[in-house]
């Protein structure tokens, strides 16, 4: 049982498709290649069905209940459920001792204690009341020569553009 246990571990070990017969794939890639052959042979995939145990197990409809009975995974699923039903008795949850830290941070009294005025892209900017130039506004400068302006659109074509045509 050992042998069996530890051999089908090995992921490079060939396992036969219940789909296609000529089909070798390696333990690792077998679930991958079940949903795979499984979309390219619907017509056998209709007569299979899957083992609640494990996802591996492509069994005959007819032959499911003999299958879901003697799978050695459901061995396993069982000893997980037993151990599981004796640990809930066993175990019971500490409560948590953890505090949320004292917070010194108040924001509302921060903004409150704010000296400059805060910044708002698009308005024109105002210097603080400690500034020796107080309610003078900052004008937009600009680093377009004079007589100079911003397309207000750009064209559909640039004029540096060729469009292919030789010179």
């Amino acid at each position: 049982m050992e042998d069996t246990y530890i051999d089908s571990l090995d992921p490079e070990k060939l396992l036969q498709c219940p789909y296609d017969k000529n089909h070798q794939i390696r333990a690792c890639r077998f679930p991958y290649h079940l949903i795979k052959c499984r979309k390219n042979h619907p017509d056998v995939a209709n007569k299979l069905a899957t083992c609640p145990f494990n996802a591996r197990h492509q069994v005959p409809r007819a032959e499911i209940s003999h299958h879901i009975s003697s799978c050695d995974d459901k061995s396993c699923i069982e000893q997980d459920v037993v151990n599981q039903t004796r640990n809930l008795g066993q175990e019971t949850l500490a409560e948590s001792t953890w505090q949320c830290p004292p917070c010194d941070e108040d924001w509302d009294k921060d903004l409150w204690e704010q000296t400059s005025t805060p910044f708002v892209w698009g308005t024109a900017n105002f210097c603080g009341n400690n500034s020796p130039a107080n309610n003078i506004v900052m004008e937009h400068k600009s680093n377009l020569a004079s007589g100079m302006r911003v397309p207000k659109s750009l064209p559909y074509v640039l004029p540096w553009k060729n469009n292919g045509n030789a010179q």
